[in-house]
């Protein structure tokens, strides 16, 4: 698996081209299919968003802040597969029709040998779940945290230079260690500014 997944290619209009590897895929810059789901919940009238940690070990964007589950579409999947995700990464069984979408959106981010250029189906759960129920895919996923909604959209808008975040994380020792910090943009998964805010936009829409 990883880098040699198949995955398949679309042209600027959305076209099929082919099927390619995913290491392939990052390093041409073709575009392809991920899944996105982002967690919220609504706490003693207080909306909050769930983001993951991502593994130390990841290949791309170690210890960053993510969406709280998300993932390469495979050649053979369907963007209704995606759900595997959710339960691979965080443990949490979601079926899609309880999922709300958000619709496709595009962005693209360019480094020196990876031009990650991806066609995001996302979508929004509206979860009554604690961290005690996540359990986590630690190759993938060390920790789960989440913030006030409104805190990370005034993070992402310019509003807030930091933010506070808690939750838990899985230490090098298989325990689970509380988190609570205050965090700036540069924790997070570098996804463009204006990916975040349209994300944003649309979650607000919606809770």
């Amino acid at each position: 698996m990883g880098e040699q997944e198949q995955l398949k290619f679309f042209d600027d209009n959305r076209n099929v081209l082919g099927v390619a590897s995913r290491s392939d895929v990052h390093r041409i810059g073709y575009w392809h299919e991920v899944f996105h789901c982002w967690f919220i919940s609504n706490e003693d009238g207080i909306d909050y968003i769930y983001l993951q940690l991502r593994s130390k070990n990841k290949k791309d964007y170690p210890n960053l802040l993510d969406i709280t589950a998300a993932g390469h579409l495979l050649v053979d999947e369907t963007v209704e597969d995606g759900v595997r995700e959710i339960k691979e990464e965080i443990g949490i069984d979601v079926a899609f029709k309880e999922l709300i979408s958000l619709g496709v959106i595009e962005y693209c981010v360019e480094q020196e040998d990876f031009i990650d250029k991806e066609l995001a189906n996302v979508f929004l759960y509206k979860s009554k779940y604690n961290f005690d129920d996540f359990t986590l895919q630690v190759e993938e996923v060390s920790g789960i945290v989440k913030a006030k909604l409104i805190d990370f959209a005034q993070l992402w808008f310019g509003d807030k230079d930091k933010i506070e975040i808690n939750g838990f994380k899985i230490n090098e020792n298989g325990n689970k260690q509380i988190i609570k910090e205050y965090v700036a943009r540069d924790k997070f998964v570098p996804h463009q500014v204006l990916f975040y805010k349209e994300v944003i936009q649309k979650i607000q829409e919606q809770v």
